[in-house]
C-alpha cells in the first residue's frame, strides 16, 4: 500500500480543454503519463470561465458557450517524483500555465479501491 505524508509538491497545469496530443486531449495525456510514472495521482478539474495569455475569455455561460474551457490538472507527491516528471510537460505543455507549489499531504492511502484500509472496513 502507497502512503503519503508530510511534505509534498504540487504540480498545476492549466490548459485548455481543447488543447491536444496526437488527436488525444491533452489533459488525458498527462494523467496517464503521471499514472505511468507512479505519482501519487492526479485530477483534472474543467473551469466554468477564464483567461490566459491570449486575454480571451473562455466561458460556460449559455449566451456565449465556449468549446474550450480552461483545465487545471492537479498532481501531489514527493519534491523528488514530481520534478522526475517535469521533462514530460516540458514535452506535452506548449501553451498553457504550470505551477509548482509546496503542500502537506495530511493522509494518503492508496491501494484499496474503497478507499478505506482493510482492518478499517472489518
Amino acid at each position: 500500500m502507497t502512503r503519503l505524508t508530510g511534505a509534498a509538491l504540487r504540480v498545476t497545469i492549466f490548459i485548455g480543454e481543447n488543447d491536444t496530443w496526437h488527436h488525444k486531449p491533452l489533459f488525458s495525456e498527462i494523467v496517464h503519463r503521471a499514472h505511468k510514472a507512479g505519482l501519487a495521482g492526479a485530477s483534472v478539474f474543467r473551469g466554468v470561465e477564464g483567461f490566459g495569455a491570449t486575454s480571451l475569455i473562455h466561458t460556460s455561460r449559455l449566451l456565449s458557450l465556449s468549446e474550450d474551457l480552461p483545465v487545471a490538472i492537479v498532481i501531489v507527491d514527493t519534491e523528488d517524483r514530481v520534478r522526475a516528471f517535469l521533462p514530460e510537460l516540458d514535452e506535452l505543455v506548449g501553451q498553457g500555465l504550470v505551477i509548482l507549489d509546496d503542500c502537506e499531504v495530511i493522509r494518503y492511502a492508496g491501494g484499496d479501491k474503497t478507499g478505506r484500509d482493510k482492518k478499517e472496513s472489518t
